[in-house]
């Protein structure tokens, strides 16, 4: 009996040794096993470190130049300071507007902005805009935009681009405030098949209050301009001018460039030829 006794607690030994191998064991798989979560910690930090400073950077609101703005990809969120040039729309508490600085222009589309605040964005007003840099038809604009004014004002003189049309260079002054000069005015179809000066609408399919097209041509080369009805409705001076235009007339334009599918200027003055 004592020697099934002697046996027994000598077996109990053994496994008792047994377990405190297997503890030791499972206590060094259980250290490697600890390594990924570390791991999975120290990403989780740094994440949240990262979000951290992203939000810091958005919070400090680090303004961009125009040269920034523009190496900056589609789709990020983007800080600019500039100045209102014109008023397009405003309607269900979103403003769009051309705006400039002395480095270069932004199309803000649709920002947020209360029609009381609309009242306060006249030509040369100083705004910081912060949103997302989107594109829609070549166009390159602001969406999702909200804005703070700020002290400061400047109107933007038109620069002639007349003598960029038809090359790769036009396209770095979009919606800048530009002008055109000596272009001659191209007959349309009308949807009688009628040459006339003008259409509403692009395809001629509107009325009077309808965006205006019309062509004008430059060293052979045919361009389609826009007032944009919006910007300039049937009662401003250039609605009226370019409803008086003929075929053949030689005229000057100022206007912001647009982009769309191509250059499509928004023309805010027509008046004959210096």
């Amino acid at each position: 009996m004592k020697k099934t006794i002697h046996v027994l607690t000598a077996l109990m030994l053994v496994f008792a040794m047994s377990m405190v191998v297997l503890a030791g064991c499972a206590g060094d798989d259980g250290d490697k096993a600890d390594e990924p979560e570390t791991t999975a910690e120290a990403t989780t930090t740094e994440e949240a470190a990262g979000q951290t400073e992203d939000a810091a950077d958005a919070a400090s609101g680090d303004v961009m130049t125009h040269e920034q703005y523009v190496a900056a990809a589609l789709d990020s969120k983007v800080v600019v300071e500039t100045y209102v040039q014109a008023k397009q729309s405003w309607w269900e508490d979103k403003a769009t507007v051309y705006a400039q600085s002395e480095d270069g222009a932004y199309f803000l589309y649709e920002m947020a902005c209360s029609e009381e605040d609309y009242a306060k964005l006249e030509e040369g007003t100083k705004i910081r805009v912060t949103g997302y840099k989107s594109e829609w038809s070549g166009e390159v604009e602001i969406t999702d935009a909200t804005f703070e004014i700020l002290d400061g004002s400047y109107v933007a003189e038109p620069e002639d681009v007349t003598a960029m049309l038809g090359t790769d260079e036009l396209i770095n002054h979009q919606n800048e405030k530009v002008s055109f000069k000596g272009m001659t005015v191209e007959a349309s179809k009308d949807a009688a098949g009628n040459d006339v000066a003008f259409l509403y609408n692009y395809d001629g399919s509107g009325e009077d209050g309808n965006d205006l097209y019309f062509n004008v041509s430059l060293n052979g080369q045919t361009y389609t301009f826009t007032v944009e009805s919006y910007l300039c409705d049937n009662t401003t001076d250039v609605y009226a001018a370019v409803k008086n235009l003929k075929v053949g007339d030689v005229i000057d334009m100022e206007g912001f460039l647009y982009w769309y599918e191509g250059v499509n200027p928004h023309i805010t003055s027509v008046t004959a030829a210096q």
